[in-house]
């Protein structure tokens, strides 16, 4: 994945961000806590693929949540405001709505001119997996996990620390992994192929060591 021009983030904020909303953001420090609703209208997101909107979605904290809707991408990735950060956790509740080949929710950690990591779960899958992206995907770890059922909602959350890297789904801890490759970046949120999916409740909490 290129690195995004300034002029190509803008046209494609343009583009969806009168639609899209951003939940209350804590201020008390530039490193505290962000909780993201999709409740109130927000600056900031960045979307690298796919097609974002925010959408009316059962089950969803204010009745609204973000989805994906794009089906010919092989990943579609939107970055959250806020970061860079080193050291952090995350969390999200996600509902893969649909999808014949993939139908698939994840986060996106120490993104980073187009290099990341990214934990995801499929609910056509019954795996739970750890990959880096650097013009294209590469598996670190898989582990073994019942698939998470279409059209419900999940948790996913993160944890990075150093090269120490964590996933819990549903609040089961999974992945306990140690890369050192990326050591810094953004947040976000990611889908594969044909996953129609939406994401609620999304939390970034910077690890402070001070």
């Amino acid at each position: 994945m290129d690195k995004i021009s300034r002029r190509q983030l803008m046209t494609t904020a343009a583009a969806i961000g009168g639609s899209m909303i951003f939940a209350g953001r804590q201020t008390k420090a530039a490193d505290s806590e962000m909780r993201f609703d999709f409740t109130r209208a927000f600056g900031g997101w960045e979307t690298v693929t796919g097609q974002w909107a925010i959408e009316d979605v059962a089950g969803a904290s204010s009745g609204k949540a973000l989805v994906q809707r794009a089906t010919n991408n092989a990943f579609n990735v939107i970055i959250a405001p806020g970061g860079p950060f080193a050291d952090v956790n995350v969390s999200v509740r996600f509902k893969p709505i649909s999808g014949i080949k993939d139908a698939a929710g994840g986060i996106v950690f120490r993104f980073s001119e187009g290099r990341y990591y990214v934990i995801r779960a499929n609910a056509l899958e019954d795996n739970f997996n750890l990959y880096y992206y650097d013009s294209s995907r590469h598996k670190i770890l898989e582990t073994r996990v019942k698939a998470p059922a279409l059209g419900q909602w999940h948790k996913l959350r993160i944890s990075a620390e150093g090269d120490r890297l964590r996933g819990w789904l549903n609040e089961q801890q999974l992945i306990d992994h140690r890369d050192d490759r990326f050591k810094s970046g953004r947040v976000g949120l990611w889908t594969k192929a044909d996953s129609i999916t939406a994401f609620d409740d999304l939390v970034v909490s910077p690890i402070d060591h001070g």
